[in-house]
């Protein structure tokens, strides 16, 4: 399948695999892009210049296909070392980066002078246009659905991913609720050039991940998701634990008073506990309601087949039928 978005990275298929927190390590990355996708490393997760620095030679190790690294640029009292981590992205070779967060456009010049391709997560067409206005190559349009942060627009994609494609120039990927061949040929009829994947991906033979996190996310519903911290604007949907009850009852409790520090316990470092150990009530963790439609742990390479095997089946046998000559 050829889209704007498999020829901007030179990849075969159109799928991403977004950053994620304790998961978009090296063998994550490869295993998606040696299947055909995008995989990302997530940057933040490991933290330092010299940490990324090797995950990249790691990931190169494992793959001669392109894979991306994932900048979330997020306000902190001590952030971290951003210009050492693009240093890391431009020497390692790396040429794909995704951001998140905040607006990136403090490291466009240093990332576009080195001939990288820049895509930014966004929850809103009106940040959509601020993403290519500042000269990023594409954009990862996140619908209501998503795991992780929606924004506070609360837009699923069957409306956003249509107002993205009337408005921007550049091209774009679907991100929220995306699972399968339906996902993928969905997005593409609403004008999207592929498809973001992180829930999905986090339940795959490869994800670095303990195997409760995979069960979790098997077993759960589209109803086993909830949205915190929306009193403070900095909305998060995650999957119900009891770590997640605690947050929605101070929440409830504190209501307008609420404050970051009212439910730090709950959210604040907690993903090594739950990624790496397995402790699944340890604090909230992201996923979206798009785990109401995985039913199985594949391999990457057997997930991507699998959505390419399934979008050309319907693209040419059930929409084909619906042709009248």
């Amino acid at each position: 399948m050829k889209t704007r978005i498999t020829e901007l990275f030179g990849i075969e298929h159109p799928i991403i695999q977004g950053g994620m927190h304790y998961v978009g390590l090296a063998e994550m990355a490869a295993a998606v892009s040696n299947a055909g996708g995008l995989g990302t490393i997530t940057g933040l997760t490991l933290g330092t210049p010299e940490k990324l620095a090797d995950e990249i030679a790691k990931c190169r190790d494992m793959t001669d296909k392109p894979f991306a690294v994932n900048l979330t640029f997020l306000p902190s009292l001590t952030p971290p070392d951003y210009p050492g981590l693009v240093k890391a992205i431009i020497d390692g070779g790396v040429r794909i980066v995704e951001t998140a967060g905040r607006n990136p456009q403090q490291v466009m010049p240093h990332l576009k002078d080195a001939g990288v391709k820049v895509i930014h997560k966004c929850t809103s067409v009106r940040h959509s246009l601020k993403a290519q206005e500042i000269g990023c190559d594409a954009v990862s349009v996140d619908g209501f659905e998503c795991g992780g942060h929606p924004g506070e627009d609360d837009i699923p994609n069957m409306i956003l991913l249509p107002r993205a494609a009337d408005e921007l120039d550049i091209p774009f990927v679907a991100s929220g609720g995306q699972a399968d061949g339906r996902s993928l040929v969905a997005s593409l009829a609403m004008g999207a050039d592929g498809m973001n994947m992180g829930t999905r991906f986090i339940a795959t033979k490869e994800a670095p991940v303990h195997e409760n996190v995979k069960k979790a996310i098997v077993a759960a519903s589209e109803l086993d998701t909830r949205l915190v911290m929306r009193p403070l604007r900095n909305t998060e949907r995650v999957l119900n634990n009891d770590a997640v009850e605690e947050i929605l009852q101070i929440e409830r409790e504190k209501g307008d008073d609420l404050k970051f520090e009212d439910i730090y316990a709950q959210v604040a470092g907690v993903y090594p506990r739950i990624m790496t150990e397995g402790d699944m009530d340890a604090g909230a963790w992201s996923c979206g309601m798009v785990a109401g439609l995985i039913d199985d742990i594949p391999s990457c390479q057997e997930l991507i087949d699998r959505i390419m095997a399934e979008a050309d089946a319907i693209i040419k046998e059930r929409l084909n039928k619906f042709l009248t000559s």
